[in-house]
């Protein structure tokens, strides 16, 4: 069964890794700068599953289901610790997010912008 299944949105996701952490008492351990470096860390390992493998590998680990699961959990932690760190800060994710893709239809219109991946072209150098 997945998240969507269940109905959870993110309140409910963000209620949920509070339980789970005030279960084990480790918001003691849930400073911003060590939040910070968890979320770090786990995009590292996110990283490091595809990190020096050829395009045939990777398309190996993404169209397997084994390939698929360690992908999904090293999402899920960076994720978590996402959440958490916004938690502990308490920073309105879900506001966060839509202030940024307004600024960014600012700054990149889709007209302008279609089909560039150079950052240094998208902003015009």
């Amino acid at each position: 069964m997945t998240a969507d299944d269940d109905g959870w949105d993110l309140r409910e996701v963000v209620r949920k890794l509070r339980a789970f952490r005030d279960a084990r008492d480790w918001s003691q351990f849930h400073a911003p700068k060590d939040l910070a470096a968890a979320l770090a860390i786990e995009a590292g390992e996110l990283q490091q599953l595809f990190l020096w493998k050829r395009p045939d590998e990777i398309e190996a680990i993404v169209t397997s289901e084994e390939g698929r699961g360690h992908i999904a959990a090293e999402i899920a932690d960076v994720l978590t610790f996402a959440l958490y760190l916004a938690d502990r800060l308490e920073i309105d994710v879900a506001g966060a997010i839509a202030a940024k893709i307004a600024r960014n239809e600012s700054r990149y219109p889709a007209d302008e912008h279609r089909g560039v991946a150079d950052r240094a072209r998208r902003r015009g150098r």
